[in-house]
């Protein structure tokens, strides 16, 4: 049987997508390129990160305040420096940061009003350290 490997993009619709794409360059650091979006490499990903996959309730109120059917996950290096830099250039925070056995995850309201969750992974048991000894 044939099987999904992963996540191959996040598509969705926005009202000036050069700009919103802009705004993320800007803010975030993500390597738009006008009209593709932008692409991971998923080697560049922390050790520990994955991409998910959730179909949620549609009675759910995690994506609030937004009024979309939907929200992301952008993995992020510094969730704290990244969730500066987004309020800097304009975006609303959501709620307060939040520390788990899964990482660390925040939320801000972007300009077009969608929800974006950012997550810090968790440094993998044993990997806080690369160097040896010898």
């Amino acid at each position: 049987m044939a099987q999904v490997l992963g996540i191959g993009g996040v598509f969705f619709k926005s009202n000036d997508p050069k700009a919103l794409g802009e705004w993320y360059h800007r803010w975030l650091g993500v390597p738009v390129e006008h009209p593709w979006g932008a692409s991971f490499n998923p080697q560049a990903l922390p050790p520990g990160a994955l991409g998910v996959w959730n179909p949620f309730d549609h009675s759910t109120t995690y994506f609030e305040p937004s009024s979309r059917d939907f929200m992301f996950n952008l993995i992020v290096d510094d969730l704290g420096g990244a969730l500066a830099q987004v309020v800097e250039g304009g975006a609303t925070p959501v709620g307060e940061i939040e520390e788990s056995e899964f990482g660390c995850f925040g939320w801000f309201i972007d300009p077009e009003g969608n929800k974006v969750e950012l997550w810090q992974p968790p440094v993998p048991t044993g990997a806080e350290s690369d160097v040896s000894d010898g």
